[in-house]
């Protein structure tokens, strides 16, 4: 416990803890996490728990955040990811595990799991040094407090293209990295270079998903209200992030709503 204590105070890699090798809240995301004396696991298979992860492969860095809670909330308030400093629920399968996908940028950063009460279980700091890494300057996160619901992220950039899970990839550089279709999220859209001009963002309540697959009956939603967190991270890793949240409410399948528009 003490050790635990001392990694989540002091930022310290988890190769650096032998002690620890059996505590696996959280564990190197796959894809090579190789500095500060991180192991590089970019040979090993990733295995997604417990959603299944629609991989667009917009970004090429994208990473598999991955671990085990021993206790996991099965209701609210639940576990949080923090990456980076963007909270999301962090919900698991019935044993506990889970996954989530980020795409990483040069320079500092971190990974923490917290508990329903707000506590640090554990984080992971490193530093990433490839400066041909790209660095998001504009991500929007969505979440939400639903496992069963289908909540899916819009974007429209100044040039009038429309990333959404049916069209993930623009020709201008942007896009959705990881659609999370049977899940909470969260969906991630980043642009490394964008354009100057007007952004709109939007969230859709697309539907829910049961154990017979997707539908549209209502009266099955764990909350009559579904929130859902919208994250703006502007400049992400620089001396000039800013960041912006919404919580915007869900309350019928279809309901589209704007939640933001911006200029850069």
């Amino acid at each position: 416990m003490k050790a635990r204590r001392t990694l989540a105070a002091g930022l310290l890699a988890l190769a650096a803890w032998p002690a620890l090798a059996q505590d696996r809240t959280v564990v190197s995301p796959q894809g090579g996490w190789n500095r500060a004396g991180l192991t590089d696991r970019s040979q090993e298979l990733a295995v997604n728990y417990p959603y299944a992860l629609i991989d667009r492969g917009t970004q090429s860095n994208r990473r598999m955040i991955e671990g085990h809670l021993r206790q996991a909330s099965k209701q609210r308030p639940f576990h949080k990811l923090v990456v980076n400093g963007n909270p999301t629920p962090l919900y698991t399968d019935e044993n506990g595990r889970y996954a989530r996908a980020y795409s990483f940028g040069a320079g500092s950063n971190s990974v923490e799991v917290r508990s329903p009460d707000g506590k640090s279980l554990k984080r992971i700091q490193f530093y990433e040094a490839n400066s041909a890494r790209p660095q998001a300057m504009i991500r929007v996160i969505a979440a939400w407090d639903d496992n069963q619901a289908e909540v899916d992220l819009h974007i429209v950039t100044p040039d009038g293209q429309h990333a959404y899970f049916g069209h993930p990839v623009l020709t201008n550089g942007g896009g959705l990295d990881v659609d999370t279709v049977d899940g909470p999220g969260p969906e991630n859209f980043m642009m490394t270079a964008p354009q100057r001009g007007l952004y709109q963002v939007w969230v859709n309540y697309w539907g829910n998903f049961g154990s017979d697959g997707y539908h549209f009956d209502e009266s099955t939603r764990q909350r009559p209200i579904i929130t859902t967190r919208i994250t703006l991270v502007f400049h992400e890793n620089t001396a000039r992030e800013r960041r912006e949240e919404f919580v915007v409410p869900l309350r019928s399948i279809g309901e589209l709503t704007l939640v933001k528009t911006f200029k850069f």
